[in-house]
């Protein structure tokens, strides 16, 4: 990994590549001295900005209440023009998270026009959001997630219809996130 690293920053790359680690540093800076609550975000180590692990509290009022998720976001090297990825570490039910983990919202999806005409360019990556920003749509997708274009189909279907068993399902997640199980 470390090798790929440095030969992507001794290549032509290797602007775009010190631009995304000037961006990130900044915004590692700004969420370490004005953090939004229920968020802990940072790099997992120092030889490496590229990849970010952030613990996520779950909101008051949701099935996620009291959980505390991890998750990885990585970077790429042409970061703010493109969105890095995030994927939880904890298994999540949720209709907007891939069984794999990832997640799938609007503010992750690379720029421009979506293939599909669901999403709004507007609503999609723009260089202007941040680490911030996608944690705290990531909290409010936990809150309400969007059923309409779910990652996680089954999920969706059982927040509509038996919202009984999502919840027991999640309080078992939000156990377990706290290991209590």
């Amino acid at each position: 990994m470390l090798r790929e690293r440095d030969s992507m920053t001794s290549s032509a790359g290797s602007g775009m590549a010190s631009s995304a680690l000037k961006r990130l540093l900044r915004e590692y800076r700004e969420l370490t001295t004005n953090s939004p609550e229920g968020i802990v975000a940072g790099p997992v180590n120092e030889d490496n900005f590229f990849v970010w692990e952030a613990m996520i509290l779950g909101p008051e009022g949701t099935p996620y209440e009291n959980g505390v998720f991890s998750a990885l976001l990585t970077f790429p090297y042409d970061y703010p023009l493109n969105p890095p990825k995030m994927v939880f570490k904890d298994k999540l039910w949720h209709p907007n998270i891939y069984a794999s983990g990832e997640v799938c919202i609007s503010i992750l999806h690379a720029p421009g026009h979506d293939p599909t005409a669901y999403e709004h360019s507007s609503e999609r990556w723009s260089p202007v959001q941040s680490v911030e920003k996608i944690l705290l749509s990531v909290m409010s997708m936990l809150a309400e997630p969007n059923v309409e274009s779910p990652a996680n189909v089954d999920a969706a279907k059982m927040w509509r219809e038996d919202r009984r068993q999502f919840l027991a399902i999640t309080r078992r997640q939000v156990l377990l996130s706290l290991d209590l199980l």
